[in-house]
């Protein structure tokens, strides 16, 4: 006789594997560190690790350093990224040409982020290709240096992560109908104002979706930064990683991780605002 499963109870079948493994690999972990953070080495409760993070200066430096190059490789990806998504879709109708192109982007990211840091430092060393094609130019009298600073960091993150922007970007600018774009014109707005108050609008969600993925991988980037800065300039995910692998204080290197975290949740939730913002609007 055939057994008849109620559909509430398929449904809590299917959902059992998901979030068995959601709770085991990711929430699980989280309340591990939230509570590691705010835990002594004799088990107690303390808010000395927090205090420790708030009350020196060098941590708000490092943060301010961190943000500064994530938000800087956020806007420069947007502002590379977003007219080749255009290019992509609005302007090359040869669709064999569209897919290389989009492969070329994706290509990419199947290498590792320690293959392609370990490349830049090659491209961007004194006798690199870049100082070398500088110095050929004319454009320097010496070479410039690259590693070890914001700008050589900023390169690396940009290349990496600019994928993300185009993919997000491009499936937005897909979906929006171009008929909106053809009635804007034929009411007489020129081509800048339909941009700005039509076709923007519609893709905003998938411009902010993108900037906040690009985002978040750049605060929290580890291998990029630390390769590319030589040792000079120090990220927070460097003093997260420091903690664990060198100086074994897991309970300041948990408070240190929910700290940046938290900081990161609020400044996602705000982009996040502006893009349900554009949504509406749209």
């Amino acid at each position: 006789m055939r057994t008849v499963i109620a559909p509430r109870t398929r449904l809590a079948l299917l959902l059992f594997a998901p979030l068995a493994f959601f709770v085991a690999f990711f929430l699980t972990p989280m309340v591990v560190v939230a509570v590691s953070s705010v835990t002594a080495d004799d088990g107690s409760l303390t808010a000395a690790h927090y205090a420790r993070i708030l009350l020196d200066q060098y941590h708000w430096d490092v943060l301010w350093v961190t943000f500064r190059i994530a938000l800087a490789t956020t806007a420069i990806c947007m502002l590379i990224g977003f007219p080749l998504a255009w290019y992509l879709v609005r302007i090359v109708r040869w669709r064999a040409w569209r897919r290389t192109c989009v492969i070329l982007i994706i290509v990419p990211l199947f290498t590792s982020n320690i293959v392609r840091s370990f490349g830049w430092m090659v491209l961007l060393g004194r006798t690199g290709l870049i100082n070398q094609g500088l110095l050929g130019l004319g454009l320097t009298e010496r070479p410039i240096r690259l590693l070890g600073t914001e700008t050589g960091i900023l390169i690396g993150m940009v290349y990496i992560l600019m994928p993300f922007v185009v993919l997000s970007v491009g499936n937005a600018l897909a979906k929006i109908d171009t008929a909106y774009e053809e009635a804007s014109a034929d009411l007489g707005v020129g081509p800048a104002r339909t941009f700005w108050f039509v076709t923007l609008p519609l893709c905003l969600p998938g411009a902010v979706s993108g900037a906040i993925i690009v985002f978040a991988l750049a605060v929290s980037a580890y291998v990029t930064p630390a390769l590319l800065s030589g040792g000079q300039i120090t990220v927070f995910s460097m003093l997260i990683f420091q903690q664990y692998s060198s100086v074994f204080d897991f309970h300041y290197g948990a408070a240190l991780s929910v700290t940046l975290l938290v900081l990161t949740l609020i400044l996602v939730t705000i982009a996040g605002r502006i893009g349900d913002g554009g949504r509406k609007a749209a």
